[in-house]
């Protein structure tokens, strides 16, 4: 076996180019689907990151559009505040319009929050002060603005003091920022600012004045045990059934079940996407078959002596199969190195943890080399069926 080895190697450098360029087709189609999976983990992992950092509660409460014009009421946030296992809920009003400053028109969602919103949204103050039960209760002009506002309207962080007009209820209502929060999603709002909208927080009871309602889009919730997030949800449903006597016409969003929706619409799209790499894998390995056979023709004088001098079929075939070999877990391990290091590029530019995957990097250079070696075994059969006696008359 070792001069096999030895032989299959020596081999390999009678013609450098043609042996670099097979090589490099190997490594280019493992490296793209290595790069493929990684994009794949670096998504998920950004998404999950961002959808994390937006908090919203583990499950949140609305009325079903569809089949009602009702909306929540105090009375059902007192329901839901008195359901076991809930810690926590707050109401929540949403509008998407445009906040104006300084001559700028920035499409924004504004939240209408509670002072509690803090343990159900991810809030992180920068500058300034949160949204505090004074403000709800006296229902003040006041708002929170995320980072990226923040940003985009003055080109800093800190612009506690300054005041926004935003368009609620058919007119334009001037609040003053009392603070500045890094609320999460904003790697998502930088990268897609255009589709992205920026976030503002207001007491829900100032955004209803504007309104003129009393009632809330949603109500967010978080729940004492996370397994326990579907009982809790059907209990809720059946809690608000039971108090209002009106059936099917609440339902519950899980923000932990659409992130599983998500990861699992990137695992299939990765995957699609992996195979179609793979298919350069397939090529790589027709070119392997392609230059061994040329490489039998060339040393067909060769395989003959070796034949006349008492070289079996089975030494001939082991001969070829092992370049073929060689040059498959060359062109792995090359295109493994090379994708490894193009991935963990792109995790440190992305300022994402790095997630090496083990599984797809054994699989892929696994797949690689049987392919490989597989599309030489038709040569090396080619070879061991020369007759020496032919092979020898070959000029």
């Amino acid at each position: 076996m070792s001069d096999y080895l030895k032989y299959a190697v020596k081999n390999l450098f009678r013609n450098k180019f043609r042996t670099f360029l097979t090589i490099i087709g190997i490594a280019i189609g493992v490296c793209s689907v290595i790069i493929i999976g990684s994009i794949s983990d670096m998504g998920k992992s950004a998404i999950n990151s961002e959808l994390n950092s937006l908090g919203i509660g583990a499950l949140t409460i609305e009325t079903d559009k569809r089949v009602t014009d009702m909306e929540l009421s105090e009375n059902d946030l007192q329901v839901i505040q008195s359901t076991d296992k809930v810690t926590k809920a707050v109401p929540i009003m949403l509008e998407y319009t445009n906040a104006y400053t300084r001559n700028l028109v920035l499409n924004s969602a504004v939240w209408g929050i509670d002072s509690g919103a803090k343990q159900i949204f991810s809030l992180q103050l920068l500058y300034g002060r949160l949204i505090g039960k004074a403000d709800v209760g006296a229902s003040e002009n006041v708002c929170v603005v995320d980072k990226v506002f923040a940003q985009q309207t003055y080109k800093r962080t800190n612009i506690v003091g300054k005041a926004i007009k935003i368009r609620l209820g058919g007119s334009d209502e001037e609040f003053k920022i009392i603070g500045v929060v890094n609320s999460g999603g904003n790697m998502l709002q930088s990268l897609l600012s255009s589709y992205i909208p920026t976030f503002v927080y207001v007491p829900y009871t100032s955004l209803q004045k504007a309104a003129g309602k009393q009632s809330f889009d949603q109500i967010a919730l978080q729940v004492a045990d996370s397994s326990a997030i579907d009982a809790v949800a059907k209990n809720v449903i059946r809690r608000l059934e039971q108090a209002t006597g009106y059936k099917e016409i609440y339902k519950t969003q899980n923000i932990a079940g659409q992130k599983d929706k998500l990861n699992n619409l990137l695992s299939i799209i990765s995957y699609v996407l992996s195979a179609i790499a793979a298919i350069s894998l397939i090529v790589a390995g027709l070119s392997i078959m392609t230059v061994m056979l040329v490489s039998v023709n060339e040393r067909t004088r060769e395989i003959g002596i070796k034949k006349a001098i008492g070289a079996r079929r089975v030494t001939i075939m082991s001969e070829f199969i092992l370049e073929a070999f060689a040059i498959s877990i060359l062109g792995s391990l090359i295109g493994s190195v090379i994708g490894l290091l193009l991935s963990l590029l792109g995790f440190f530019f992305m300022n994402i943890t790095p997630i090496i995957n083990i599984p797809l990097l054994l699989i892929c250079i696994g797949f690689a080399i049987v392919n490989g070696t597989i599309f030489g075994v038709y040569p090396a059969a080619q070879a061991s069926k020369l007759n020496p006696v032919d092979a020898l008359r070959t000029e």
